[in-house]
Formats: C-alpha cells, structure tokens, sequence
C-alpha cells in the first residue's frame, strides 16, 4: 500500500480515573487546537462533574494503600515513571511543542526538566521527614516526636501555560508525601496531561493515586472545591476571580488550599509544595526512667 492511499490514525485521547481510561460521562468533548496557528490537533474529553466526583472516590479508595507505603517505596514508584516518561520523550516533545508554541529544542528542554523533576521528587520521599519531623524539647521524663503525616486526597488545578512540567510541578510533591491526587489538567492544552496519565499506567503507581481529567476548568473545580472528601486544594491553575469562589467553597469542611501565584517553573522549586500537603503529628511516651 502506498503511503499516499494510506489513511492517518489519529490518536483518541481519554480520562485517567482510578487506573482506567474512561471516556467523559456525558460523552462530551471539546476541540484542542495548537497554539501558534489555531489548527486542529484532537478532540480532548469534556469531564462532566459525575466525572469529577467518580476521580474523587477512585483517590480516596486508593489513599490508604498509597500513605501506607514506605517512603523508600514511593521513591522508587517515582522514579519508574521518569523512567517511563524518559522512553516516551519524542511524544512528549512533539505535545508540548504543539500545545505552548515552542521549538522543538524548547519543548525538548521542557520535557528533559519534567524527567528530571520526578527525580528529584523521587528522592525526597524518605528524606522530607527529616527535615519537618523531630524530637522536640519537653519539661518532664517524656519522648516528644512529630512526624509528618500525609493530607489525603488532593484536587489539583494545574497550570494553564505550562502543559507538563507545570503540570509535573504540581503533581509530585502531593503523592511523593503519601497523598492522592485529583488533577484538572490545563483548559486549552490538556494534551500532555493526557498522555501522562499512560506514563502513570505503564509504571508502578497504583490506580486511583492520580486521576486526571480535561475539560472546562471552572465546570469541575466548582465541585472538587465543594466535596466532603476532598482534603486540600491547589488553585495553581485557577484565575483571581476563580479562585476566590472556590477558596469560600472549600472552607465548608476547612479545606487546606495553595492559592495561585505566579511561578516560574525552570527554577529549583524548593520543599515548599511538599510540605504544603502535610500534617504533623506528635507523640508523647514516657522515657521509662
């Protein structure tokens, strides 16, 4: 056959919701274009909000497991997806150039980065204890300890202009502590994100530690602001205006939330969003003297 009567298959992209690919509920879908020309490169899924709640319930039923995991062990899931990630550069470049205009050797860089930063997530999954936990100075024969102990289901609003390491950015530090992740992946450019969730698939992270879905950002964040079980809020990805409704929504059940900010993503991104997503707990035992 020859390569003119052949036809293009193109790529059917879907949601990653507890360790599957479903499509969006209502069976909506919206058009991705790429930046620079406006031209068509996929139909992304339109989540609904019952696609929402469903993500919520996939990471709450996958928390326990993945926060009772060993650290080292987290560290090591970690690394396998750069690994996996690595394999599947040229995709990732290809998506990332389409989504956010870039050169190729931009978009490369940009995805050379996002490997680089699950790494260095990777590594700090046994050592973040360390540096916020301790044994604190106490008037009485006691041991006084705290130890950092994960949120639990985290909804993540990544951020609109940078597809995959923002989105990488954002994603590690909440399940490199133990918790699980409800991502809403960037309104204009989801593509990436997409993909990543079959980066996610052919590693070792356990269905349901993150859920990622595409669609209107102010449609599913209105109702994972909202939800009893979901912990804690990133509004990276969120507008002023936005965030401000969503942050009056999530103090119903006392919701912790990261309001956006601006950030450049090339930088050391520092233990900040690690901790952000952490609660500590103290324990007292007598020294038996």
């Amino acid at each position: 056959m020859s390569e003119q009567s052949r036809l293009s298959v193109f790529k059917t992209y879907k949601l990653y919701v507890g360790g599957k690919f479903p499509r969006s509920e209502s069976g909506r879908v919206y058009e991705v274009t790429d930046s620079k020309g406006g031209s068509w490169l996929a139909n992304a899924p339109q989540a609904s909000r019952k696609d929402a709640r469903d993500a919520v319930v996939a990471a709450r039923k996958a928390f326990g497991g993945w926060s009772g995991a060993t650290a080292y062990n987290r560290g090591q899931v970690l690394y396998r997806v750069a690994e996996m990630l690595e394999g599947r550069r040229e995709q990732f470049v290809r998506e990332v150039a389409e989504a956010e205009g870039l050169s190729k050797n931009k978009a490369g860089a940009a995805v050379d980065a996002a490997v680089d930063r699950w790494v260095w997530y990777a590594g700090w999954t046994d050592k973040i204890a360390q540096v916020v936990g301790g044994a604190n100075p106490v008037a009485g024969p006691y041991f006084n300890l705290s130890t950092p102990e994960p949120t639990g289901v985290v909804a993540v609003l990544a951020p609109q202009d940078s597809s995959l390491l923002g989105l990488v950015s954002v994603l590690a530090p909440v399940i490199a502590t133990g918790n699980t992740a409800v991502v809403v992946a960037s309104e204009a450019a989801p593509l990436p994100a997409l993909s990543f969730g079959e980066v996610l698939a052919t590693s070792d992270v356990p269905g349901g530690v993150v859920n990622i879905l595409s669609g209107r950002t102010a449609e599913l964040a209105t109702p994972l602001a909202s939800h009893q079980d979901v912990n804690a809020l990133d509004l990276t990805g969120a507008s002023v205006d936005l965030a401000r409704t969503l942050e009056e929504a999530a103090a119903d059940n006392l919701k912790r939330v990261r309001r956006p900010a601006p950030e450049d993503w090339s930088t050391d991104p520092g233990t900040s969003r690690l901790t952000a997503w952490l609660e500590t707990k103290t324990v007292w035992h007598p020294i038996g003297v």
